[in-house]
């Protein structure tokens, strides 16, 4: 029999990526396609879901072409996937009814201030883990419903479907066969109980979704079909695992045991937690959410959310022209001459946690007439650790566990002179993984324990290795100094934002 692969399919923010792991956990071939961003409105952000249809097929034709493998090599697919992302589409034709609403985007915020207003924030907590926020799925197709014509009456008919993006890619590689999520991803909807794990139908009869709409929930590990000849190259590969970005980077880390946290720096940057079988209930607007579930057991995290973390380094590139590339960013922190004197407080759509403050809207302070282009880039790369030491605080308090290190993978961790600040400003050792596809690599490992092509977690300890590590060089006093003139900064942002009574 040939040698058998795992293809992990990782669909991000502003790119797809196919990656064909051997038994080893090696990347045999990866191939990443952008796809568009688009902004209709001020703290919008939508996507055509048509689109990352089609980079999901061309990434992952490639990767077969490049690496020679046919698709009966592949024993599993694992699926990890952009968060909360809100696609509605109709069950007939497959067709999206509107534009898939991306996590980032706000433009859901007055029906999630309205629920604030009217009272359902403790009882929303309570059942989801969640603060209420437009960043969940709920208020998005609660949006859809409201503002495509016949929507609402066609969805209590039955003809409409929703998913996030794992759900609307089963459906495509299966043809149209299998609705369906998983735990992780169903936690981030706003609309699933994490206690009894079902929908709730308290909170889908208050913004009014049919449950006929929403997908089947899952475990993270067990085959829910097959692809469809038609749709993946004349194969039928079990589709056996999968996750939502964030927590298949907590299990790509194998962060397994209680107290063990991840932060990836994508987009975004999240920041989670085990908690080990129980929930903690956050006193401090952190998140309760599954972090896994494995056969009948289930994994409970604490999460933070930043809304802008690699994102930012983006900006400098594309909109302000301060960068060709994001790799230079390293370079030109190193180059700056300030006392670290500017802060540049990246809330281009809200701040997340611990703040959820989706009015707040990004700010530059500390400027002088002496400030270069080196200065702000260094600042924007200094607030992905300034924001990640907001989360890390909140979740020694909120837990009262100690972390004594800190997991980090995605594209930025990539970026040693932020590694190095952020070990410094948070005094504490910083781990960057071997390979920083590990949101790919948690959900190959789902699949492939699904169909025993890796018998148990004891065998992937081999596989998810520690790179380079970090570790604090400061002095407290300077590190106090900084994060003090953060939290200043923070304030005068939020101040700006709500008027001088916030």
């Amino acid at each position: 029999m040939s040698e058998q692969y795992i293809l992990a399919i990782d669909e991000g923010t502003t790119s797809t990526r196919a990656i064909i792991f051997n038994h080893a956990g090696q990347q045999v071939a990866s191939v990443a396609r952008e796809f568009t961003q688009y902004f209709p409105k001020p703290g919008w952000v939508e996507h055509h879901a048509e689109e990352i249809w089609n980079a999901v097929q061309i990434t992952t034709s490639t990767a077969l072409i490049n690496s020679a493998i046919r698709p009966d090599q592949l024993a599993a697919i694992g699926i990890t996937n952009q968060r909360e992302t809100t696609v509605v589409w109709d069950k007939e034709t497959g067709r999206p009814i509107y534009p898939a609403i991306v996590w980032q985007s706000r433009q859901t915020s007055d029906i999630a201030e309205k629920l604030v207003k009217d009272g359902y924030s403790e009882m929303i907590r309570q059942k989801t883990g969640l603060v209420i926020d437009p960043y969940f799925s709920a208020t998005k197709i609660c949006w859809i419903l409201d503002n495509v014509e016949g929507a609402q009456e066609r969805a209590e008919k039955g003809e409409l479907l929703f998913g996030t993006i794992d759900t609307w890619l089963v459906w495509k590689l299966t043809r149209g066969k299998v609705h369906v999520t998983d735990c992780t991803n169903a936690s981030r909807t706003m609309l699933f109980n994490i206690h009894d794990l079902t929908w709730d139908q308290e909170i889908m009869d208050l913004l009014k979704i049919p449950r006929a709409m929403l997908p089947e929930v899952k475990s993270n590990s067990e085959v829910y079909g097959e692809t469809d000849p038609y749709q993946f190259f004349g194969g039928r590969v079990p589709i056996a695992g999968m996750a939502g970005d964030q927590q298949a980077a907590l299990f790509g880390q194998l962060a397994v045991k209680p107290g063990m946290v991840k932060n990836t720096y994508g987009t975004g940057s999240f920041i989670v937690m085990n908690t080990g079988e129980e929930p903690i209930e956050s006193k401090n607007n952190l998140l309760t959410t599954i972090g896994y579930k494995l056969g009948d057991q289930v994994n409970y995290a604490l999460e933070g959310s930043v809304f802008v973390a690699g994102s930012a380094i983006q900006w400098l590139r594309d909109s302000v022209k301060l960068l060709n590339s994001a790799p230079e960013s390293e370079q030109a922190a190193l180059e700056s001459k300030d006392d670290n004197e500017v802060y540049v407080v990246p809330a281009f759509t809200g701040l997340g946690a611990p703040y959820w403050d989706s009015e707040a809207r990004g700010a530059i302070f500390g400027l002088t007439r002496g400030s270069s282009d080196k200065d702000l880039i260094k600042a924007t790369l200094q607030s992905l650790g300034y924001q990640t030491r907001d989360v890390v605080d909140t979740m020694q308090k909120d837990s009262g566990i100690e972390i004594p290190v800190l997991r980090v993978d995605g594209g930025a961790s990539n970026n040693n002179y932020l590694l190095q600040f952020q070990a410094d400003l948070l005094g504490k050792k910083i781990e960057r993984a071997a390979d920083l596809e590990t949101t790919g690599l948690g959900a190959a490992f789902l699949a492939g324990l699904a169909v025993g092509y890796w018998q148990d977690l004891d065998s992937l300890k081999d596989i998810a290795k520690t790179g380079a590590a970090f570790a604090p060089k400061m002095e407290e006093a300077e590190r106090d100094r900084l994060y003090v003139g953060w939290q200043r900064a923070v304030l005068a942002t939020r101040v700006f934002a709500h008027g001088k009574d916030f």
